[in-house]
């Protein structure tokens, strides 16, 4: 399927800080959902002797229990509930980590044009390393802020004053780019100016079907920057 570019045309000049999420918008959703959906549950299935179904249905409660939590984004959390060393697993499939296409031109494009960039994740500080590691992406930023480090997650309202005082940027002068909804339904209440969402999350899926954000398939949508 042919993709229609998409071009927001965002008012450069009036942007100074960028803020952009890893998971599913700099990097493919590819890993973590192959990780959730078809290594953890094959793994608590040998573990705890059930059928790959059952555990399916098990690891699914339980991450649903905690959904839009910090537990939720928590390894050791999940070390200890599912009994299963999930940094570990994350390093048998480190392969599948990959950065989506166009990011670095993006990235480049920001250091060139004088924006300050920093990456806001929910991940937990063990997976950032991970993926930090492999991607290579550190120097790209001029700071890497992550929620476990605040002790809130971006879905929480109280996230965004908490990212303001210890990140110092304007919410007018703001972009933020992140492809879960009710983060960008939280920045925006917060005052965030610009907001965009991906489309293409993982690249083994569909794109969704573009909603209540401005919305780019991937980061050549945003080029140039000015």
């Amino acid at each position: 399927m042919t993709l229609i570019k998409m071009n927001l045309r965002l008012p450069w000049p009036q942007i100074a800080t960028v803020l952009l999420d890893m998971d599913g918008t700099l990097l493919d959703l590819r890993f973590d959902n192959h990780f959730w959906r078809e290594l953890v549950p094959d793994r608590y299935a040998k573990l705890h002797g059930v059928s790959l179904e059952r555990a399916r249905s098990e690891v699914a409660a339980h991450t649903q229990a905690v959904e839009g939590t910090l537990a939720w984004y928590c390894l050791d959390y999940w070390t200890r509930e599912l009994r299963l060393d999930i940094v570990t697993l994350k390093h048998e499939i480190a392969h599948l980590i990959a950065v989506h296409p166009h990011v670095l031109d993006f990235l480049n494009a920001l250091r060139e044009a004088g924006k300050r960039v920093v990456l806001v994740t929910n991940a937990h500080p063990k997976s950032l390393a991970l993926k930090m590691e492999k991607t290579r992406l550190v120097g790209y930023f001029d700071q890497i802020i992550c929620a476990h480090t605040l002790g809130l997650v971006k879905e929480q309202a109280a996230f965004w004053p908490c990212l303001c005082a210890a990140e110092r940027f304007e919410p007018a002068r703001t972009l933020l780019v992140d492809d879960h909804p009710g983060i960008l339904r939280a920045a925006q209440a917060y005052g965030i100016a610009y907001l965009v969402s991906v489309l293409r999350p993982d690249s083994t899926q569909i794109s969704r079907t573009p909603g209540e954000f401005p919305a780019i398939h991937d980061f050549s949508d945003l080029l140039p920057v000015g």
